[in-house]
């Protein structure tokens, strides 16, 4: 996806970024790779293929939610910054707290945010089900892209999500998932209120946005320790 297909898609998406986004896309895309090489962030490294597959795929998700408002969103598992710091640079009305359990993945991520000169965003070290805890329904929006099962997701992220607010997770391939995680979601007082199904221009794989509303009625039930959190990314 050149930049020229990039705008183009964006635009469908109801998204016109500016020159000053567009070249804090670019300068975000070449410290990703500069990082890239010291560690392993991502698979993905060709221009073509990282404004493809990370930037455009971070940004649709809003095919389910409006982004306009001034609203809190927390990425769970955020590895490279995707989709919290792609969110930030489009949207900079949101406040975002973006969650990695790997140190230097976090050293990486303020490192972006500094260089960029991003406002109202933070990198926080800590396991999700541990931040969970003690950050209950504080945020209108969490969402995770390409981490693990959804019902492990369903179980870290929905507790931090507010009354009214909403879970979204970002997914490949989710149809047996869903079916899987329908226990949780009613323990947690989330309702699947809608299913985005798409694929992504050019290479047409196939991708699902899930919004979960969580319900005014809430449950006390705290996301149980996860060995471990696999991230796709």
């Amino acid at each position: 996806m050149n930049i020229e297909c990039f705008l183009e898609e964006a635009k469908k998406l109801g998204i016109l970024l500016t020159e000053d986004q567009l070249s804090k896309l670019e300068k975000f895309y070449r410290l990703l790779i500069s990082w890239n090489e010291k560690m392993n962030l991502t698979r993905i490294i060709e221009k073509e293929e990282v404004y493809l597959k990370h930037f455009y795929d971070s940004l649709t998700i809003v095919k389910v939610i409006d982004l306009n408002k001034k609203m809190t969103l927390c990425d769970v598992g955020s590895g490279a910054g995707f989709p919290g710091i792609v969110l930030k640079i489009a949207f900079p009305n949101l406040k975002i707290t973006l969650i990695d359990s790997l140190q230097k993945r976090v050293n990486y991520l303020n490192q972006i945010i500094k260089d960029l000169e991003l406002t109202d965003i933070e990198a926080i070290h800590t396991r999700a089900e541990d931040y969970a805890k003690d950050n209950r329904e504080i945020f209108d929006i969490v969402t995770a892209r390409a981490v693990t099962n959804l019902r492990i997701l369903a179980e870290l992220c929905i507790p931090m999500v507010a009354v009214d607010g909403y879970f979204i997770p970002m997914k490949a391939n989710i149809d047996e998932e869903i079916i899987d995680s329908q226990e949780i979601l009613m323990k947690l007082n989330g309702k699947i209120k809608r299913r985005e199904t798409f694929y992504l221009p050019i290479e047409n794989s196939i991708r699902n946005i899930i919004l979960i509303k969580k319900d005014a009625k809430t449950n006390p039930i705290y996301p149980r320790k996860i060995d471990k959190i696999k991230n796709n990314k």
